[in-house]
């Protein structure tokens, strides 16, 4: 397979649309991931845990269809870019990055804490719960912008590049 090459112009272009199907295919992950493990396989809280059982397997099933059109949706917009020469993978990885640390957060702050709908577990001291589920959100969140930012400065770096390159006349001795 050869490497398609680098188009920085149509990357600039698109810098947003790779922002945002990197955050909402983050977001569909991290949400698939939640409710996969914590709700099926461990079976420690429904989506909604203040009605009956049944409600709470409706709130869920609710719940993973959401996911999943978030997670496609990513998926769909970051193949159009790759379709356009245009997938910018560091902004991509860290718009995934904001978006699943975002979800995190908001579940582990509002859902939890504010609305109450659900804890991480329960009959338990939820204390470390929280701390390792709000901590890696944090994480996750400023891993994300620190991958876009580096992204804006590889493209502000290629810019001067070249510039330099129009300027000096050099542009044989470059990459």
């Amino acid at each position: 397979m050869t490497e398609k090459h680098v188009n920085w112009e149509k990357r600039k272009e698109f810098r947003k649309k790779n922002l945002w199907a990197g955050i909402l295919f983050g977001l569909g992950f991290v949400a698939f991931m939640d409710e996969t493990v914590f709700h099926q396989l461990l079976h420690w809280h429904k989506f909604y845990d203040k009605s009956t059982v049944a409600m709470g397997l409706v709130s869920d099933g609710l719940f993973h269809a959401f996911s999943w059109f978030a997670t496609v949706g990513g998926l769909y917009l970051a193949a159009d870019l790759y379709r356009r020469n245009a997938l910018w993978h560091k902004i991509f990885w860290g718009g995934k990055l904001v978006g699943g640390g975002a979800f995190q957060l908001y579940d582990g702050t509002i859902q939890h804490k504010v609305l109450r709908i659900h804890q991480i577990r329960y009959d338990v001291d939820i204390v470390p719960y929280d701390l390792v589920w709000n901590g890696s959100a944090v994480i996750m969140i400023a891993s994300g912008l620190l991958l876009i930012h580096s992204a804006k400065r590889d493209a502000r770096g290629i810019r001067q590049v070249k510039a330099g390159e129009a300027t000096c006349g050099m542009s044989h001795f470059l990459l």
